[in-house]
């Protein structure tokens, strides 16, 4: 029986050296995802605030995701250099939880990458004929046609059918050259259209989405297989030292 325990010692030593390192590489995803889902929803939440009713939560869940994966990676490491196999078992429970978790994320995020355009066509003319200037809306509207240099959904006349239109003509964020551009000018049906961006702003922002989705959902994908390794490491070293401490007994 002491033979069999010093033929275990080395497996037991060499499967806490590789989940150790694991905890490590996990912690650092940990903080990966948490950085890509704050960038998703910082660079997706104008445009992401425009689509209302089929929005995703793909950023909200890389970030919880991301903070607890950095509290339980030193979990992982505190738990695999103790060698306690109930915390180690609790520890691979966690990891197939967050393994679900960013396959959730990533599916999510796959899925609204193709059912974007549908929606967005329809919820942006909305934005854009409801647009007054000051609410969270319009204002997104406005953060969309700066940031990707385009005006309406198709083109500038997409604003012809605007509220705000008739009183006040195109608005500001629609202009290229803002120091040559305007209140008058954008009110001048003759003159607005030269001084406007040419290009609308549907075929940008679902293209922006659509590259920038699969970002994320790939992230997702790649870091959730790493999640199997952690779950078998964690449960053979549970394994051996409780078959260990049993011959010792």
């Amino acid at each position: 029986m002491a033979s069999r325990r010093m033929e275990t010692k080395p497996v037991i030593t060499c499967l806490k050296t590789l989940l150790v390192v694991y905890s490590f590489v996990f912690w650092v995803t940990g903080a990966i995802l948490l950085a890509v889902g704050v960038w998703g929803k910082l660079m997706l939440g104008p445009y992401i605030s425009l689509i209302a009713d089929n929005t995703t939560n793909a950023p909200y869940v890389l970030i919880g995701t991301g903070i607890t994966i950095i509290i339980f990676g030193l979990f992982g490491c505190v738990a695999t250099c103790r060698g306690t196999p109930w915390m180690l078992k609790l520890y691979a429970m966690f990891l197939s939880l967050v393994f679900l978790a960013e396959l959730v994320a990533g599916i999510s995020g796959f899925v609204f990458r193709h059912e974007i355009k549908g929606t967005f066509l329809r919820t942006y003319n909305e934005a854009v004929k409801e647009y007054n200037a000051e609410d969270e809306r319009s204002l997104a509207v406005d953060n969309v046609q700066r940031s990707l240099h385009c005006c309406g959904v198709l083109n500038y006349t997409s604003w012809f059918t605007s509220v705000y239109y008739p009183a006040r003509g195109l608005p500001r964020s629609c202009c290229a050259d803002l120091s040559d551009c305007s209140p008058e000018d954008l009110r001048n049906s003759t003159v607005a259209p030269g001084k406007v961006y040419q290009q609308g702003c549907y075929e940008l922002v679902t293209s922006f989405i659509e590259t920038n989705m699969g970002i994320i959902a790939g992230v997702a994908f790649g870091i959730a297989c790493s999640q199997l390794i952690g779950m078998l490491l964690a449960c053979c070293l549970s394994r051996f030292i409780t078959a260990n401490q049993y011959e010792m007994v």
